[in-house]
Parts: structure tokens; sequence; C-alpha cells
């Protein structure tokens, strides 16, 4: 056994020295290790590829300095990141390249890939970053040969003299006077942390860039592990967590700063850091640098007016093409390089509360699924938890969850109203009520399939609506551009192509449309949003949501406590939005609404910019290429088709109306026998909540059977029963639903004619005409005809009148007719004929 393992050493031992021998004869001598090659510049342009917005480490700016010169906290922050096992390997760190082939093996992701101190200056400074097993071999042959010439002291001078740390700063000492406005031997414990931060991900980690609570908590974990491996105590970790840094102002040489970020982090997300750094790609992006600075203005000086007037210190600035999906302009807040109020934060891509914003998908959402602009749903104090009081007084229901009944911005009510009229005006109440006849979570799938990538907690409830959910400002202004693009989206891109150093296109922006809704109710949501006779009572007919020159769809926002303001809106050809706020979450004052904070800066952007596009890409001037230009003719939004609904409620009507044939005496359905001059006819107007009359989710369906069983139904309904017992007008009264019993056959009096007798002969012109009445309601008269001229009435009996027929009656038959009468006017007739013998009659019925 001592033998064979003898002969396996000497084995694996020989074949180990074969390897090096193969590898290493093609491998640069180590000594010269600080020979060290430019990275050729990435550049980020603008869409037509002639303004450059950023060079990505188009210079290493380098300052090499001796080792004796570098704070031993920057030494002890590097090493316990990067390599805590520095200081006792050879170069390799065996266990780190096991596990690193362990989970490469069973497809886990590698975070370190085993790599030490060495073997990444090594990569960094004589090797490619391909990912094989020959490039790993002869990074830990030319490893370990830098060690054995070099101390562990000199590797990690070489070390930090190299690596990239973001903004075009290579190594230590550069890095501590582009972000400290100092050198590295000066630097803090804090300091030192966060440097050591940052050569992981530079971009993604930059205290310029758009992750200031990921850098901070990366600092923090630097921290603990120096205290862990005892280079520092807990008392000057923690406090060193607490130390304010004062980042230097960063070189202005970046243009679109906050959009330049989005572009290096995606670039670097799909390619990878070192190769973005040193591949000498040219970008060219869809940024219109000409609104992008217009953009940048706007923001600038409205926020700062804002401030003034609303305490509101902040804003961002969005604009989307809709035809194409490109961002055309991203202004992420008022001063990127102001780091006091974290100006480098790109609030465009940050989640914030929407407010009313967000409520044009619930109504699109309801559209899609049947209800009609004209529907009408009321404007009253609801209380939405079932069980809680219908009054909305209530603040927890029997489980202990609150109650929700929310208010309208003014604090009124205006009884029944049209959705059209509800969203123009940015009305809460019908807001709410619409949401539920969407649904919550067929809504949030909705917004989801319009663009927005937020919304994924695991409850939200009907106030999602006024904004309870969080969105990202670009998303929401691409999915405004698919109501803009009448129900068509086109994923939002930054890139129109991106190209290397030797000329070939690797990757390039392709139109990749979606129907994602039904052009009708896209154009009813423009329809609505460009309103302004809807929305005039409410914001006035005047306000910056109006372009008396071109058709603008428009909505705002504002959130609780007034900490967001929103105005997001669309012509046909571009959609944008503003956000206004503070970044650290604090109040406005009450009168920064939406319309008051956002809406000027919104407005000023939209006009501009067609003043701007008229100028430049009017007629006789030269369009570059990838230009972006509004089309020369107006633009109007295509008119939805009329909705021609009948039903209830959805056809803009709040009453239903049903009329009915009354017994004016007994109040009942008239019937066959009701006499004529005892029928009325009576209209009786229904005044119900909308689920009185709709199913929720098959509004046009058939009525349904037992509203109750609609979990809002009661809530609703006791809201609309008080609004009608507060009108004039006579609502909801019952109609009857029995017919009348009093007037019918069996109550019919009986008349019998008994003189003269049916064929008897008159000798005179004068006799008596009398009847036999009976009737079981009392016989109230008896009315006498002769020849259909009334002769005369009996009130009680006997029934009879003295008849004189006049001299000049015709001779022929004479029509004798007595109608009897009870007391409800149920009535019945007798009639007989009799004839004149000269001046007599002759009988015949």
């Amino acid at each position: 056994m001592i033998k064979i393992a003898v002969w396996l050493g000497v084995f694996v031992l020989l074949g180990g020295i074969l390897v090096f021998a193969y590898f290493a004869k093609d491998l640069p001598d180590p000594t010269k290790i600080d020979k060290i090659n430019i990275a050729e510049s990435t550049k980020i342009m603008d869409r037509t590829g002639e303004v450059v917005l950023y060079d990505i480490h188009g210079e290493e700016r380098r300052t090499v300095v001796p080792f004796d010169q570098i704070s031993q906290y920057a030494k002890d922050a590097t090493v316990a990141v990067e390599d805590n096992n520095f200081y006792n390997h050879f170069g390799i760190d065996l266990k780190g390249i096991v596990r690193a082939a362990v989970y490469n093996m069973i497809g886990r992701e590698i975070s370190q890939g085993g790599s030490t101190i060495t073997q990444q200056f090594i990569k960094k400074s004589m090797l490619s970053d391909e990912r094989t097993f020959t490039r790993k071999i002869k990074e830990a042959i030319l490893s370990v040969g830098l060690e054995t010439k070099y101390s562990k002291e000199e590797i990690l001078g070489f070390y930090l003299n190299q690596i990239p740390y973001g903004s075009n700063a290579y190594g230590i000492e550069e890095a501590s006077k582009t972000f400290f406005n100092k050198s590295a031997k000066d630097l803090t414990l804090a300091e030192s942390a966060l440097l050591a931060s940052l050569p992981q991900a530079p971009s993604f980690y930059s205290p310029y860039g758009s992750h200031p609570e990921e850098l901070k908590a990366r600092q923090e974990y630097v921290l603990n592990r120096m205290n862990h491996l005892g280079y520092i105590s807990q008392k000057e970790a923690e406090a060193a967590k607490e130390e304010k840094l004062n980042f230097g102002e960063q070189a202005r040489t970046i243009k679109a700063p906050h959009f330049v970020m989005y572009i290096k982090e995606y670039l670097e997300n799909k390619y990878g850091k070192d190769y973005v750094q040193t591949a000498g790609l040219k970008v060219y992006t869809t940024l219109d640098w000409e609104l992008q600075e217009m953009a940048q203005t706007l923001v600038a000086e409205g926020a700062a007016s804002n401030w003034k007037k609303y305490r509101a210190y902040n804003a961002a600035l969005t604009a989307v093409d809709p035809k194409t999906g490109q961002i055309l302009v991203m202004v992420g807040s008022r001063d990127y390089f102001d780091t006091e109020h974290d100006g480098n934060v790109n609030v465009t891509v940050r989640d914030r509360q929407p407010g009313s914003s967000f409520k044009p998908f619930a109504y699109a959402k309801a559209m899609q699924e049947g209800y009609t602009p004209e529907t009408i749903v009321y404007d009253l104090r609801t209380e939405f938890n079932p069980n809680c009081p219908a009054d909305g007084l209530g603040e927890k229901d029997q489980y202990g969850l609150d109650c929700y009944n929310p208010n309208n911005y003014d604090g009124k009510f205006r009884g029944p109203i049209s959705l059209r009229e509800a969203l123009a005006q940015s009305l809460n109440i019908p807001a709410v009520k619409t949401l539920y006849l969407a649904g919550i979570s067929d809504t949030i799938k909705f917004a989801k399939k319009m663009g927005i990538t937020g919304l994924n907690n695991n409850y939200y409830g009907l106030s999602l609506v006024l904004g309870g959910g969080e969105v990202k400002l670009l998303d929401e202004v691409a999915a405004y551009g698919v109501f803009a693009n009448d129900g068509i989206k086109n994923e939002k891109t930054a890139i129109l192509k991106v190209v290397d150093n030797k000329g070939k296109i690797i990757e390039e922006y392709s139109n990749k449309s979606e129907k994602v809704l039904d052009a009708e109710t896209a154009r009813k949501i423009s329809d609505i949003l460009s309103d302004n006779q809807a929305r005039s009572p409410v914001f006035g007919s005047n306000s910056s949501l109006y372009f008396p020159e071109r058709q603008v769809a428009a909505k705002t926002g504002t959130t609780e406590k007034y900490r967001d303001a929103w105005t997001v809106g669309y012509t046909p050809s571009i959609a944008a939005g503003i956000w206004v706020g503070n970044n650290n979450n604090t109040s406005m004052s009450a009168a920064g609404a939406g319309i008051a904070a956002a809406g000027p800066i919104w407005h000023s952007f939209i006009k501009k910019a067609y003043e701007l596009k008229a100028a430049s890409c009017g007629e006789g001037k030269e369009i570059k290429e990838n230009s972006f230009c509004f089309p020369k003719d107006p633009e109007n939004f295509t008119k939805p088709q009329t909705s021609n609904v009948q039903k209830a409620m959805l056809n803009g009507s709040y009453m239903s109306e049903q009329t009915y044939k009354i017994d004016k005496i007994t109040g009942a359905i008239a019937t066959d026998f009701t006499p004529p001059e005892l029928i009325e006819e009576k209209a009786y107007k229904q005044a119900h909540c909308i689920l009185y009359y709709v199913d929720k989710d098959n509004p046009r369906g058939e009525y349904p059977q037992n509203p109750s069983t609609d979990s809002q139904y009661k809530n609703w309904e006791a809201s609309v029963a008080y609004w009608v017992s507060q009108q004039n007008e006579t609502l909801n009264q019952a109609p009857p639903t029995e017919s009348d019993t009093v007037h019918n056959e069996s109550n019919l009096p009986q008349i019998q004619i008994i003189n003269p007798i049916s064929g008897q002969v008159i000798d005179k012109k004068v006799f008596f005409f009398k009847v036999n009445v009976s009737a079981p309601l009392g016989v109230k008269q008896v009315d006498f005809f002769v020849n259909n001229e009334f002769a005369g009435s009996a009130l009680s009996a006997p029934y009879e009148i003295f008849v004189v027929l006049p001299k000049n009656i015709e001779k022929g038959p004479v029509i004798l007719k007595a109608r009897a009468y009870d007391k409800v006017l149920n009535r019945q007739e007798a009639q007989i004929s009799v004839f004149i013998k000269k001046d007599e009659v002759l009988i015949s019925d």
C-alpha cells in the first residue's frame, strides 16, 4: 500500500509539472506585471450619435502610490471583504477553488469564484475575462509565480493601485481623490470601508449612482467583516457606521446623468462590467438630447419654485414615444450632483405611490368588461368594509380590521355621476367602486399587462385605485402610452444599437409590439382624459391639463399626506409624466396637489416639446438620422363609438322607471273591469345602487335575482337609500303588486228593464221607464237614456223616471237603455227597443 501511495504521489507530481510546463511557456513574465494596457472606452450617445453623453472609463485615471502611503484601514478593509485568507495562502485558495467548482457543478451562482486578491490582480492586469478552465489554470500559475517573487505587501499594493473603483477612478489613490477629495493615506475607517465596497460592482454601488441604500448596506457589511476578523473593535465599527460621508462633486462631464447610469447598469448586467469598461463600445441610445436639455431646465426651475410654494424640493420627469416604446427623456431628479438631497437617486425608476394617476387602469379594466363611460355610480359616503356600519362612522369591524370609507379631495359628495365625469374629475369614491366592479386582482393583472412592473405584494385592498400600491414613473408613463397607441404596447427601450470596436452591431432595437387592450377601450380612456368639459367642474376650464391648440389626455395624482404629486399624460405621439415631492418622503404643503405642483411643469414640457420639434423638424430643416419628430399634420385621438346599451345604470340613467295603470279607488293595478275614469297612469321611479341592476362579473347580463348576495350591496344600497330620503322627488315608492279586486265581474250590478217591456206597443208618448237593480256593493244610481240621449237619473228605489217622448221623434225603433252604478262605480247596462204606431212605437230588441 505504501508503494502504491508513493507511485501515485509521483504521478500527481509529474502531472502537475507537465501541466505547469505546458501552460507556463506562453505566459507573460510576472516581473512585468505593472505594464498595464489602457482599456478602450465605451461611449454612450444620444439617438443621433452626435452627442456623447458619457465615456465609460474613457481614460483610466490612476496615481500609483507607495504601499506605506495607503491607509491601513483601506488595506484591512480590502483584505476583509475580498480575501480574508490573503496572508496565509500562496496565491491561490484551494478551498475556494474547490467550493467554486462544486457550486459550478451543481448550478449555483459563484459569488467569489475562489479568486484570491493575487488572482484578481493577475486577471485584471495580464489575462482576459474569459470563463474557461484554461484561463483559471494560467491565473493560478501566474499567481503562484507572483507570490514567489513579491511580498504580500507588494502584491496588495499592486492590487490597490490597479483595480477600478468606478467613475474612471483606477487605484485607491485616484478613488480617494474622486470620492473624498483626499489622499489614500488620509482615509478614515468609514471611507475605507466604503471604497472597499466598490470594486465588486463599481456602477451599481457608485456613490453617484441610483443605489445609495445598497451601497450603505455593503459598507456596513465590510465593517462587520473587519470586526469579525479582528481588524477593528465593535465600537469602532458602530462609530464608522454612524459617520456621515461627504462625497466630492463628480466632474460634470456627464450629460443626462440619471439616464446614463440607467444605460450603464443595463449594459453591465447584460455584458458584464469588465467588458463594458474595456470593449470600446458605441452605444446609440433612444435619448433625444434636445428634449432632455429642455426637460432638465424645466425640472430644475420648477422644483426650485415648488420648494418655495409647497415645500417640495425634488422633481423627476420622463417621456416615451408610445409608437415605439423608446425613452426620449429621463430626468431622475432636479440635480444629480446634489448629494445632500440624494440627487443621484433616479426617481423615474423608483417605486412611489402614484395617487389618482393609477385610476385609468381600473376604469379601463371595467370598460373592457362591459361598463360604459355613461355608467352611473353614486358618489356618496360609502363604507366599503361589509362588516362595518353602513353610515361610514365606524373605525373597526368585529374582527379588528379597519373600516374603509374614503372621502373625495374636497369632502363633497355629488350623488349619481357617470364614470366619464368621475374619472375626469378624479373623484375617489366612484373610483373605489369602479375598482370593485373591475376586480382588484384582475386590475393588477391588467396593469402589469400594460407595462406596470411593481404591485407584487400578496394583498392589495380597494385603496389601490387611490394610489395604495407603488409603481415606477417610467412604467406608468409607458403604460399610458398604450392608451395613446390604441391599445398596442411597445416595450420600453433605451437602446437603438450597440456597436463593438470592430464595427459589428451586437444589439439593435426592433419594434416588438403587442396588443394588450382593445382599441375601443383605449379610445374611451383617451376621450375621457382629454375631455376638458368633463373635468372643468373640479379643475376649471383653463387648467394646466388643457391645451387649446391640441388634444392632450392627462391625469393627476396626489398621495396621502401630500408626499407625492404626479401628472401623467399623452398625445398620440408622446407620453410624459412628472413626479414632485421629497426624496426623504416628507410631506409637501396641502396646496401641493398634483395639479398645482406637478401640472405646470408637465404642461410646459408638452408645450415646449412641440415648439422645439416644430423648429428643428420644420420645413427646410436637415433632419438627422434617428431624429425624433412629431407628425406634420395635427393629431387627434380617434373618437370611440357611441355606447348603445339600454340597461339601467349602464345607459347613463340613475333611475329605472316603470309605468302602471292604477285604480284610483283601490290603488291596485287596473283590470278590464276597472272603470276608465278611475284609471290613472302612474310612473314609479326607482333609484338603487348599481349592484341592484348589475352582476359585477357580467354587467351586461340579466339583472341579479338576489343582489344582496354581493358583499358590497348592503352598504352601497344603504347610502343610496339615505340619499333618496333627502330628495324632494318621490323615489323608490313600491308599485302595487295586486290587481284591482273591487272592480270585477262578481261585483257588477244586476239590472233589468221592467217597464216598458220588450215588444210592448206604447199608446202614448208618455210613460214610466222603470228598472229592477241589485248590487253586491250597493247601488249608487241608475242613469236612463232614450236613443242614447241622457233622460235622467234615479238615486234610490224605485229606480224609475217619467219619460215624455219629443213630438218630433222619428218613427221607427226607440232605444231605451238603463245603466246602473254601484258605490265604487262598477256598472252594468240593460237595453230594449220600442216602435211607435202612428204616434206609438213597435217593440223590437
